[in-house]
């Protein structure tokens, strides 16, 4: 009764929120007429040097008149900003002068390459096929660091794209300068003798937190690359021979803690390999990166599991980062399935013959070479092909008393290939076909996913309709077994509709995930098998009001049922809002959940689903986070949350809490410190507690029963975990820097009772004695330093400390500081690399070849 009279009291405040902050007038969703600047071509050469003094400049159309967009869209900047376009036979380039009031008013903080800080910065977006859905962005800040980025519908804005071009900047009494030069060998465009490009610029003035648009962009529109003007005067350019590679050499020297007879504990090793990027023709590039090692890239953030579904990591390998846009049509590529785990990783221990004993056993599998071809036609057709490689791969045993060793086969040689045709239609619009594969050797089955998608907009770009349709298929047999796979082939589908632009939008949708959908050889999916219902509401205010700068809200219901058998599974409400204040730019928001009572069909990890379920009592869900102005010295994040559980009977009642606080100072504009600390407490959660193994039934005819029927075990616990994460930064200038990064994550479960879960969410306490509290500790160092020498040219050295302890039992401690002694003191693995890189760039070299050579 009290979570219905609160959920009337969340829809009652929703709905005298949007009554109360609807505009009088109409808002405007339309485009208005996009403005228009024509490049000048010049003959003479170009110094790059942030002085704009030679006389093409002055001949140039001037871009000015910016529009603000935050945090008030629509007024015209104070502070003019004057762009001017050039172009040659080999490049573009961008000249761009930001008069303010005073030197001091221009904020100049140094950061690594794609991380703006606390900083103003230029930018200038191109849309060279003029589709209106992609484009790319190249920025500077006034520091003097670059970033870039790619615009596409499936990754949004995407940093991970990085491309060599180069820049300088100046600061010229109260004006900064930027000045660009972007090769044609950065971009791709058509054969068209005069070519007609999507353009907009942007500049961020960070003193007072404001972002202007040459062509106006207005937040209650939907899309941004629809929204850029246009770039004229363009002639007779050719795209150059873009062909440019990229050999590494690395060296490592590892040091592992425990020395097994026979096993070296140090061991050093040096690597060698290329990523070589070849235009195959003016829209087509191909990607390759040949025997790479990914071995500096950052530590994973380790976690205990307790869920019935593997834990997501951040992908931080470039190759698989950088322009893979069309690769993440309809969410199909999980790019972490590349180089992971062996399959047979845990099966090695079973197949261990009589005196022998593991030596190695590889956690990762090697990659071979990974290609990528993508591009897109003059008709706005994208092609993609992407194939990766990995090695089979081995673990080591030997026998102790003979000394013979032998290897087992933990992994086959597999194949993992991506094939994407994405055509862009009018009206933001577009329709996409993908098929991910992953072949195997021998007779390991091999998967095959193939699924369509679709967007249609109005001509207004107000209301839309999506759908996707997607069909996953595996055959063979079951890695190291006999017995064929036990999925057949299984589909997904989706529709959805909506109102996408203005001030209030909403959207319809239905879905079905059948029992047998299954991508999880290439891609990620948490739990299948259900029937999905949503309805969602959203309301923005984009315009200042009150004390505010801008507020928005969403309210989202959704129902969802098991698919196969047709059982219920969840009716949830979700509403949440966000604001930021306009004179401290101080930032806060709020997330509320109530579901009516949910049948977990996951939880007891019992497959077909459906016979066996938790059943968790009907629970609200409040959370809130704030940040501050990140201008000042020292800032603060902070985050909390709060869950309570419906009575279970005589049980206690669950709850749950969660605080996270992380302060950030800048010592000055070099050196900056971030500090994070969280902690989480799961009260009388329950959850699976594992399997009974034999011995631990023997005796107790209850629990061979329970055995027998292959009835789950729960338990009800307590889970109380602590993140402490440090990390500083020193920035030597725009092209060095050192980055240090220390964590330590510990996760305890303590167990009050243990049941028996019955067909149809009967709960039976048993009379376990086992104990099954666990403490999980993580530590882990990671230390960088980068230097980019010349354009696209790295040398990195990277120094890695890792340690982790698992305790059971009697040794799992709640104390933080038992637990971190135990860690820090525990011994570590450490690894010291160094790495070098060199861009060769064709176009370059054949500039310097002298003449008659």
């Amino acid at each position: 009764m009290r979570i219905c009279t609160l959920l009337l009291a969340v829809l009652g405040l929703f709905s005298s929120t949007v009554a109360a902050q609807t505009p009088e007038a109409k808002p405007v969703t339309t485009l208005g007429p996009k403005k228009q600047l024509a490049a000048v071509r010049v003959s003479g050469s170009i110094k790059l040097d942030g002085v704009l003094d030679e006389a093409a400049w002055q001949q140039a159309g001037v871009a000015t008149d910016f529009i603000q967009n935050r945090p008030n869209p629509g007024p015209p900047e104070q502070h003019k900003t004057e762009v001017r376009i050039l172009y040659d036979d080999a490049a573009l380039y961008i000249g761009a002068v930001m008069h303010d009031v005073a030197p001091d008013s221009i904020l100049r903080e140094l950061s690594q390459r794609d991380n703006f800080g606390n900083t103003d910065f230029f930018g200038v977006f191109l849309d060279t096929y003029n589709d209106k859905l992609n484009g790319y962005g190249f920025f500077v800040t006034a520091a003097g660091v670059q970033a870039d980025a790619r615009y596409s519908p499936a990754s949004g804005e995407d940093f991970a794209w990085n491309a060599v071009w180069t820049s300088r900047t100046l600061l010229q009494g109260t004006d900064w300068v930027a000045e660009m030069r972007i090769p044609y060998s950065a971009i791709r465009f058509s054969t068209q003798p005069e070519q007609s490009w999507g353009l907009n610029f942007m500049r961020n003035r960070q003193s007072t937190r404001q972002g202007f648009f040459w062509n106006n962009v207005k937040p209650e529109v939907d899309g941004f690359v629809n929204q850029w003007g246009l770039l004229t005067g363009i002639r007779d350019i050719k795209a150059p021979v873009r062909l440019s590679l990229t050999p590494y050499v690395s060296g490592y020297v590892n040091h592992f803690p425990y020395n097994q007879e026979g096993v070296r504990n140090s061991t050093t090793s040096f690597n060698g390999g290329a990523d070589v990027k070849y235009g195959i023709n003016e829209s087509f590039t191909l990607d390759a990166t040949l025997v790479p090692d990914f071995g500096q890239v950052i530590s994973d953030n380790q976690v205990l599991n307790l869920t019935p579904f593997e834990v997501q990591f951040n992908e931080n390998r470039q190759f698989f980062t950088e322009g893979t846009e069309l690769f993440n049509k309809g969410n199909l590529f999980y790019s972490r399935r590349i180089g992971s785990q062996p399959m047979g990783l845990y099966q090695v221990e079973g197949q261990l013959q009589s005196g022998e004993r593991i030596v190695r056993n590889p956690a990762e599998t090697r990659l071979l070479n990974a290609t990528k071809v993508s591009g897109r036609t003059s008709k706005g057709l994208g092609i993609g092909l992407f194939n990766a490689v990995s090695k089979e791969a081995h673990a080591e045993v030997a026998n102790e008393a003979t000394g013979e060793s032998r290897r087992i086969t933990t992994q086959p040689l597999t194949n993992y290939s991506i094939a994407v045709l994405d055509q862009s239609l009018k009206n933001n619009s577009f329709v996409s076909l993908i098929n991910t594969n992953v072949t195997r050797g021998g007779r390991t089955y091999d998967a095959n996913v193939t699924g369509g998608l679709l967007r249609l907009a109005n001509k207004s770009n107000s209301y839309a309709l999506d759908a996707s349709l997607i069909y996953s298929r595996r055959r063979g047999k079951q890695f190291g077994q006999e017995q064929d796979v036990s999925d057949p082939d299984g589909f997904k589908y989706q529709v959805g509709v909506g109102k996408i632009g203005g001030q209030f939008q909403w959207r319809l949708s239905h879905g079905i995930e059948s029992e047998t959908y299954n991508i999880s050889d290439l891609g990620i999916q948490f739990g299948n098998n259900f029937i999905s219902q949503v309805a969602e509401l959203n309301y923005s205010k984009f315009k200042p009001f009150w004390k505010v700068n801008r507020f928005s809200s969403y309210f989202v219901v959704e129902n969802r049922y098991l698919f196969r058998p047709t059982l219920y599974q969840n009716l949830g409400f979700y509403h949440g809002a966000n604001t930021t204040f306009t004179k401290n730019f101080l930032s806060l928001g709020y997330n509320l959940d109530v579901n009516l009572h949910n049948n977990d069909y996951f939880e007891p990890r019992v497959f077909p689903l459906g016979r066996y379920y938790v059943r968790v009592p009907a629970n609200v869900g409040l959370n809130g986070w704030l940040s501050s102005d990140y201008r000042k010295k020292l800032a603060l994040d902070f985050n909390w949350g709060y869950r309570a559980f419906a009575r279970d009977g005589d049980r206690p009642r669950r709850l749950g809490y969660s605080l996270s606080l992380s302060p950030r100072y800048r010592v000055n504009n070099q050196l900056n410190f971030r500090y994070n600390l969280g902690w989480d407490l799961r009260s009388h959660q329950i959850g699976y507690a594992g399997v009974l193994s034999p011995d631990e039934v023997r005796g107790f005819t209850h629990l061979e029963d329970m055995r027998a029927a292959g009835d789950p075990l729960l338990g009800r616990r307590d889970v109380v975990t602590v993140n402490n994460t440090v990390s500083g930064n020193y920035t030597f200038n725009n092209r060095m820097s050192f980055t240090i990064r220390t964590r330590h994550y510990v996760s305890h479960v303590k167990y009050q009772e243990f049941i028996r879960l019955r067909p149809g969410a009967q709960e039976e306490t048993v009379d376990y004695q086992g104990n099954r509290n666990t403490t999980f500790n993580a530590f882990n160092v990671d230390a960088f330093y980068e230097w980019w020498f010349a354009p696209g040219s790295q040398v990195s050295i990277v120094w890695k400390n890792a340690g982790s302890t698992f305790l059971r039992a009697d040794q799992a401690t709640p104390l933080y500081f038992d637990n971190l002694g135990s860690t820090i003191n525990t011994p570590h693995n450490n690894s010291v690399s160094v790495r070098i890189l060199y861009f060769l760039d064709y176009v370059d070299l054949k500039r310097k070849r002298p003449a008659g050579s």
